[in-house]
């Protein structure tokens, strides 16, 4: 093979391992129409909207489930569907308003009248006081009767932040023309507050259906083949950072089924790297701390990021590095953020619930344990009693110590008890990483104080 032929060969490589780079990071970052979990909760909602389109029927649903579970892609799953039904698509109007955005319901309803594209609406600008916009959309709403008023579905993510609204106007309305079908309209609210309901209006909890749909990480109890939480997340794993086989890709500069024997080699590698005891239990740790699908894509996306003509190849090492990222305890990077006196602090206390097995702690043993450190190392610069009380107190106000109740009653505050909030290890992290930690006090955290 002479020279031009191998750079020929290599300028394809590269260009694969560009094209690779860039569908992968599409397909990871963009969210998938395709929903794994919750079936029996998800075909809830989808008969839910279908009656509401196609029946004229109106409800009203919240759906709630911890931060991170699916709530939004399940939402997005089911609409995706019933885009594709020719009568849902042409009938049906979709109003999206968020609590962290729609502030207000002034905000919220300038916002639900544009997305419905109403009379008083130029542009994006909407006329008109908010009374005017009140009244005038709910007599939208209102107009005609069930077969010939269009379907609304009003999707309300962060729910519980419109419960702060003032009088919770928006909500009472809403709930008062669902329960009333006065049109047909469905209000699916979107928390992850549990005890919402108890957050609502007596007039706006009277006029709400009462429909409350759960979703729970791990719940595997819905699906037809039951897996455990962590298994599906080995499957997107593998899913995610796999190549197309069959499909026809778009976007991309080469077609993949041009050079079969490079996906395939790919995906097998992918497949490989499931079974790799290193990830599986990388994976498997920051899961545990959080189950967040969209940390772990963005976690996926930093890996692939680091494909290039250079490094053609995922590592276990670049997920390693990658982790190192969202694995760090948030803890022990404020502890990297204190002054060497506040981190010598941070060491006493260590050392105290260590020799006393957990039991409370007060400034004044910080204090004497700090003291007899410094004073046998010359090299630590002394400190008067009063700066050490305000390092404590910053201490205090970082939470990192936290007031015994019942034992601080009538107590001068140099004998006030508390509670130490970090583990050893977490000191001994923060430690390890601080930078330009004296030499002395990173023995200190060491040694075993009897």
């Amino acid at each position: 093979m002479n020279k031009k032929e191998n750079m020929a060969i290599d300028f394809q490589d590269n260009v694969m391992i560009l094209s690779t780079r860039k569908y992968l990071k599409r397909k990871i970052m963009c969210s998938e129409p395709k929903f794994r979990h919750y079936r029996k909760e998800r075909l809830h909602i989808l008969e839910l909207l279908k009656h509401t389109v196609d029946m004229g029927e109106s409800n009203s649903a919240l759906l709630i489930g911890p931060r991170g579970c699916g709530k939004t892609t399940l939402i997005n799953s089911v609409l995706k569907e019933l885009s594709s039904i020719k009568s849902f698509k042409e009938n049906a109007l979709i109003v999206n308003l968020h609590g962290l955005v729609h502030t207000d319901d002034r905000l919220a309803l300038k916002d639900a009248t544009r997305q419905m594209q109403l009379e008083n609406v130029v542009g994006d600008k909407v006329f008109g006081t908010f009374a005017e916009n009140l009244t005038f959309l709910l007599d939208c709403l209102k107009a005609g009767d069930k077969k010939r008023s269009k379907p609304v579905i009003f999707i309300l993510d962060e729910f519980d932040l419109f419960c702060e609204h003032h009088n919770q106007t928006l909500l009472y309305n809403l709930f008062d023309i669902a329960q009333s079908a006065q049109a047909p309209i469905c209000v699916l609210g979107v928390t992850c507050r549990l005890n919402v309901i108890e957050l609502l209006e007596k007039r706006v909890k009277s006029r709400f259906s009462h429909r409350q749909i759960f979703l729970f990480p791990g719940d595997t109890s819905s699906s037809e083949q039951p897996t455990s939480a962590f298994d599906d997340r080995l499957e997107l794993f593998q899913h995610l950072l796999s190549l197309p086989d069959d499909e026809n890709v778009n976007g991309i500069e080469q077609q993949y089924d041009e050079y079969p024997p490079f996906w395939s080699m790919w995906n097998e590698y992918i497949k490989s790297l499931v079974n790799n005891l290193t990830i599986v239990n990388l994976l498997k740790r920051m899961y545990q701390m959080d189950v967040s699908e969209t940390s772990f894509r963005i976690f996926l996306a930093v890996v692939v990021s680091t494909l290039s003509e250079k490094h053609q190849q995922l590592e276990v090492n670049d997920f390693v590095e990658a982790s190192k990222i969202f694995s760090q305890d948030d803890k022990v990077l404020m502890l990297e953020g204190l002054s060497v006196l506040e981190m010598c602090l941070i060491i006493a206390m260590k050392h105290e619930t260590e020799i006393y097995e957990g039991e409370p702690l007060n400034f004044e043993t910080v204090y004497n344990r700090y003291i007899k450190f410094a004073n046998q190392n010359s090299s630590i610069q002394s400190v008067q009693r009063p700066v050490i009380m305000k390092a404590f107190e910053h201490i205090k106000n970082l939470e990192i110590v936290m007031p015994v109740s019942g034992m601080n009653s009538k107590v001068e505050k140099e004998y006030q008890y508390y509670k130490f909030l970090l583990t050893p290890q977490q000191v001994m992290e923060a430690v390890k990483n601080y930078p330009g930690l004296p030499t002395e006090v990173s023995q200190w955290s060491l040694s075993s104080i009897q």
